[in-house]
């Protein structure tokens, strides 16, 4: 396996480019499913996970076919098979993104538990209950979610979601657009990416009402026509690279990005001391050589402070002048990099779910082991102020949701390169 070695101390200071969101790319991919004619996406990040879902598509007997400009056409005419098999469906849970377009345009789906997922978690659970409000006929066995449509095509419904799902609310939203009827989804997920979402099947002829707020309203319409799109900016990496600068006391330029998907996580920068500026595609950050202050936040549903932003500013309290204390709410067991930060130096204690963070002024390199994507990407920004080297393993974590993370922040000034495992 591929490992990073970091030399700490050097300060951030450039411009970047932000790539596409996995998060909005994986579900408008599965979503070119529903069309009648070849679809088009751009800005499609080169990452683990997307490479998946188009090796998935090649299983079903579609064959993508990459552009001059890097973008990916989709003509779903050519599907042969309707299953997602389990080896492809284990390595990446958006994989079930599929079930609900499936079961849309072609009337049934077979689709693989996503791996290590059993059949009571709660997310799994509401994307099953929300197309069976819709009339389908679900059966789990033998790992596999069979669903079948039926006669006439599935129904437009009425569906609460129990507690706020992304991909529930993408998958039940996909189907709906080919429902007959009107669907009204409640207690919707309110993130960009869905809304991303609403705009790509709006842009092949969907009719959808309510993205971004808690209440969708999808009008079934005959036919989804063939349309060009291109995916928005990944809100998560433009933060990590921001708080990369915070923590060297440093300055950066995010291009290609949008200031108006993350201001829960620019206000917490400005609490911070970094100064923040902002144009239409653009967000710079300087420290202007100051350390970063401590910061209380919360995890919570958008447009509160993201989850997947938790782990980066634990690692900014880390260094930080004073005490701040971070409240997970949305996952159990998301402080799973505090423990490889207290190899570094770190000073936090985990009650429950609260980190109380106490800076100091001093991190050390070590050996350390990514647990996951967003924790990984704390250790990296770690490893960018400790002293001396630090060797981070198993960074196909971050590999999932990064692109070219060290090629990047080479571009920024720091010391940083991977070496075969």
């Amino acid at each position: 396996m591929d490992k990073l070695i970091i030399t700490g101390g050097a300060r951030i200071d450039g411009e970047i480019r932000i790539s596409g969101a996995k998060n909005a790319a994986l579900p408008i991919l599965a979503a070119t499913l529903l069309a009648d004619g070849p679809v088009t996406v751009g800005n499609l990040p080169h990452l683990h996970d997307i490479t998946t879902m188009i090796e998935l598509f090649g299983r079903m007997g579609i064959e993508p076919v990459i552009d001059e400009k890097l973008a990916v056409e989709i003509d779903p005419r050519t599907i042969k098979t309707l299953v997602a098999p389990y080896e492809l469906v284990k390595t990446m849970r958006a994989s079930i993104l599929v079930l609900g377009p499936m079961v849309a345009r072609f009337g049934k789906a077979e689709v693989a538990l996503p791996g290590g997922c059993a059949i009571g978690s709660r997310p799994v659970d509401l994307h099953i209950r929300g197309l069976e409000a819709m009339g389908a006929k679900i059966e789990v066995e033998g790992g596999y979610i069979k669903a079948e449509a039926p006669e006439g095509g599935l129904r437009g419904a009425h569906f609460f979601f129990d507690t706020v799902s992304v991909t529930g609310t993408e998958n039940i939203m996909m189907a709906a657009a080919l429902a007959r009827g009107r669907s009204v989804l409640q207690n919707s997920a309110r993130e960009p990416e869905v809304v991303d979402l609403a705009n790509f099947l709006i842009a092949m002829g969907a009719k959808i009402q309510g993205a971004g707020t808690d209440t969708i309203t999808i009008d079934g319409v005959e036919r989804l026509h063939s349309a060009r799109y291109r995916v928005m900016p990944d809100r998560i990496e433009t933060g990590t690279y921001l708080v990369a600068a915070a923590v060297t006391g440093g300055r950066v330029k995010v291009k290609d990005t949008d200031p108006t998907i993350l201001e829960a996580v620019l206000e917490k920068l400005k609490e911070a001391g970094a100064e923040i500026t902002t144009g239409e595609d653009w967000i710079a950050l300087d420290m202007h050589g100051k350390r970063p202050k401590a910061v209380n936040l919360r995890t919570a549903p958008y447009p509160a402070f993201p989850t997947d932003m938790q782990a980066q500013f634990v690692s900014l309290n880390a260094i930080a002048e004073g005490t701040g204390a971070v409240i997970e709410t949305i996952f159990e067991n998301r402080f799973m990099h505090v423990y490889e930060m207290h190899r570094m130096g770190a000073q936090i204690q985990v009650e429950g779910n609260t980190a109380i963070v106490t800076g100091t002024t001093t991190l050390k390199g070590a050996p350390v082991m990514a647990t996951d994507l967003r924790a990984s990407a704390s250790l990296v920004l770690s490893a960018l102020v400790a002293e001396g080297d630090t060797l981070i393993d198993r960074i196909y974590h971050i590999d999932r949701g990064y692109e070219c993370i060290e090629e990047k922040l080479q571009m920024l000034g720091a010391k940083i390169r991977r070496v075969p495992g």
